[in-house]
């Protein structure tokens, strides 16, 4: 676990994508934070859907539930905010202890309002209000109109936690959007400090799919073969690298000086999907190469225990500013269009925790 104590010290929180009634109750979440190698929870509806269809552990309350007359989505939302009320109490004293930059638990907003701005503030609202945790994050996806739930969200002083972010373009949208929400909160006298937000940016998956692209132009042959074979696994590290880059140039002019002169926070960039997917790649690939100061990190359990295993804990996240900028262009060059993929992903992001939030609501049905 030395490896991720010295993560830690570089600056990065690693955070844990997996929540269910045995990490809660067995203790092992409090040993771990206690440990100093574990800093907040991260949770989603695929990650519900496995922990409420596969554990024991929720069968008797499912039951009192259901034989209350509660529908499926009524039976989740209870299991889930009491795994979120659980993890919260166990991470309160990190949250404390850091002042409120760490100790952190995400719960999701139903995916079916990813393109509903009001009805995801509704629920926002409401989540925060019946998990009473002054350490809850609400996931609310970055699309289009989740930009605007998230600016009001963040003024209401409901701390967000941004995700499905694949774009740099929608990741500047979403910096902006938080700088707003706390300058509304500013003028009208209201205190900044306790507002928190993470950016989570994905990885992974920008390889998985830039690498389909790239795999093609090989299979073609001809004289882009060899360019897009050298391209292979690093377009997701490099489009991340920018958006470190544009999370510096934010935070660091006179406008967030203004805010963070009343007390405010940055909203730090959370590197999400950094399980590897390509087995031909390495285990940790996408936890070693974006290493910085004032970022998080969350990874699943098979990905934390690489990590602490034979991860490589320095700095990574500047290594190379110029050879990702010129990889980028590279791959323009090659004609894949960047931009498009990403929004691709964006849809496909939604539509996969669309998907996940259905399966758990039809077996909580059966």
């Amino acid at each position: 676990m030395q490896r991720i104590r010295q993560l830690y010290l570089l600056g990065q929180s690693l955070w844990y994508d997996y929540i269910d009634r045995s990490l809660l109750f067995s203790g092992r979440l409090a040993d771990l934070v206690a440990a100093g190698v574990v800093h907040g929870v991260t949770s989603n509806p695929a990650i519900f859907r496995r922990a409420m269809s596969e554990s024991a552990a929720y069968a008797d309350e499912r039951a009192q539930l259901a034989a209350r007359g509660l529908d499926p989505e009524a039976i989740y939302e209870h299991l889930a905010v009491a795994d979120i009320q659980a993890a919260c109490d166990v991470l309160l004293p990190l949250y404390e202890r850091t002042h409120g930059q760490d100790g952190f638990v995400s719960l999701e907003v139903s995916p079916h309002l990813a393109y509903d701005a009001s009805g995801t503030v509704a629920a926002a609202q409401r989540l925060w209000d019946w998990v009473a945790r002054p350490n809850l994050m609400i996931k609310i996806p970055g699309t289009a109109a989740g930009l605007e739930a998230i600016t009001e969200a963040l003024a209401r002083g409901i701390s967000v936690n941004v995700t499905l972010l694949f774009s740099v373009v929608r990741y500047r949208q979403v910096v902006e959007a938080y700088l707003r929400a706390l300058e509304r909160r500013a003028a009208q006298g209201l205190e900044v400090h306790s507002v928190a937000s993470v950016a989570s940016f994905f990885v992974s998956r920008v390889d998985t799919k830039v690498d389909q692209a790239l795999e093609a132009l090989i299979a073609a042959g001809g004289p882009r073969a060899q360019a897009a074979r050298e391209l292979r696994g690093t377009i997701a590290i490099a489009n991340a690298r920018q958006a470190y880059q544009v999370f510096k140039d934010m935070f660091s002019g006179p406008r967030f000086a203004a805010l963070a002169a009343r007390g405010a926070r940055v909203q730090r960039p959370l590197w999400a999907s950094t399980s590897t997917k390509n087995p031909a790649y390495p285990d940790t690939l996408y936890v070693d190469a974006l290493i910085g100061p004032r970022t998080v990190n969350t990874v699943p359990p098979q990905t934390w225990d690489a990590f602490a295993d034979h991860g490589t804990p320095r700095l990574t996240i500047e290594a190379d500013i110029e050879g990702d900028a010129a990889r980028l262009r590279r791959l323009a060059e090659l004609g894949i269009d960047l931009d498009a993929i990403t929004a691709t992903l964006e849809e496909e992001g939604v539509r996969a925790f669309v998907e996940a939030y259905d399966a758990l609501l039809q077996a909580l049905a059966s």
